[in-house]
């Protein structure tokens, strides 16, 4: 598979999914965050888009996201996140088990998963990801492998603050398994808020160098294996 131009068609559907401003539905809005819905394209289930405001610089904001390391330290609704491949300096693959939620109704999952990130024009960058098969890590017995169509981050310089972000995230996630959509769609839009609190506050207690311009100098130091 050529992950790279998989990774780079990834990453023109999450823009495509950030520039569509028609059909969405606003499903939740808490702590200034704002979640909205509409069906996906990719399968029989919702694309969400998930918008709010991170105090952080753009390239700050975008490094967090995207560095694998410590990743469970701050995200609550993973027990493991792990690189098991590094494509290059911007694209890696990771094994994903996520804890179980919606108290248990919904159980833990694995996903095998190409994240990429993009810097565009505007100080814009886009973190993508998808699954993808990988034969060194098939499914087990222990999980239910789920399967991530499109999903992403856009990180921009909020427009009356630049040295604070503006975060849109995409999510269109099957869970396969025997779970009624009914489930999902009535946990979901919370455990996606969670997601930006959860990354609020964990940016200000990780010290992340931030980038000059958009050349992601530092991204190949810290994937290297």
């Amino acid at each position: 598979m050529d992950y790279q131009a998989f990774a780079q068609q990834t990453t023109q559907e999450i823009l495509g999914y950030y520039q569509d401003t028609s059909g969405w539905k606003v499903i939740k809005t808490s702590k200034k965050i704002t979640v909205s819905s509409k069906a996906s394209k990719k399968f029989h289930g919702n694309l969400y888009r998930v918008e709010g405001v991170i105090p952080e610089s753009t390239s700050r904001l975008s490094d967090f996201l995207y560095r694998p390391e410590n990743r469970v330290t701050w995200d609550k609704s993973l027990k493991v996140y792990n690189m098991v491949q590094k494509i290059d300096s911007e694209t890696f693959i990771c094994h994903t088990i996520t804890q179980s939620f919606a108290m248990g109704s919904i159980s833990p999952r694995d996903f095998i998963d190409l994240v990429h990130l993009k810097c565009c024009e505007g100080n814009m960058d886009i973190i993508s990801s998808a699954s993808v098969d990988f034969p060194t890590y098939p499914p087990s017995s222990n999980y239910i492998r789920g399967y991530n169509h499109a999903c992403g981050c856009v990180c921009s310089p909020l427009q009356e603050n630049p040295a604070h972000s503006k975060l849109v995230m995409f999510v269109q996630t099957e869970m396969r398994g025997r779970l009624a959509p009914s489930i999902i769609e009535a946990t979901m839009p919370s455990h996606l808020v969670s997601f930006i609190l959860n990354a609020k506050d964990g940016i200000k207690t990780h010290k992340i160098p931030s980038r000059c311009g958009c050349h992601h100098n530092g991204h190949s130091s810290f994937l290297k294996k």
